[in-house]
């Protein structure tokens, strides 16, 4: 693999998107099988701040439509789908906190085709959160490409 660019995907979810099952898509798929992102970072932050608005929060990377956004299984590492996983601790209910944000993220990932991004927050259903995917693309070969969108058709959810 050559590493050839780096890529940032960023923007909003809502938890009703999450719970309606409408979760953020990132189409990466160019039509080739020769190129493909690694991610390496992925955060999540509430996007208000004062008062109680800023909520905790947390997000899940999927390279496929997992459909799982009930809390209860909401982030599973036996999920291979999942590929990256992040939180967010306001710390502080009036405003004037800022929690760091953290992350995982699997670092035997290979994209080919799309993420999906899903979030939940403990406010509840109104927020709106924040998410940043930082990635390498690299060039393959289309055997590589294949191997990778295969694998990932494969792979079963654990809803």
């Amino acid at each position: 693999m050559k590493k050839i660019g780096e890529y940032t995907a960023r923007g909003v979810v809502t938890e009703s998107q999450t719970e309606a099952g409408d979760m953020q898509r990132i189409s990466l798929f160019d039509g080739s099988f020769k190129t493909a992102y690694r991610v390496k970072e992925f955060y999540v932050w509430g996007a208000s701040y004062g008062s109680s608005t800023q909520p905790d929060c947390i997000g899940k990377l999927s390279k496929n439509d997992d459909g799982v956004t009930a809390a209860a299984n909401f982030m599973r590492a036996d999920d291979d789908n999942q590929i990256g996983w992040a939180w967010f601790d306001a710390s502080d209910d009036t405003g004037g906190g800022f929690g760091a944000p953290s992350y995982l993220v699997d670092p035997d990932n290979l994209v080919v085709e799309d993420l999906f991004v899903y979030i939940r927050s403990r406010s509840g259903t109104t927020a709106t959160m924040n998410y940043m995917v930082v990635m390498e693309k690299y060039e393959i070969t289309d055997w590589q490409g294949a191997l990778a969108m295969a694998r990932d058709r494969a792979q079963g959810d654990v809803s």
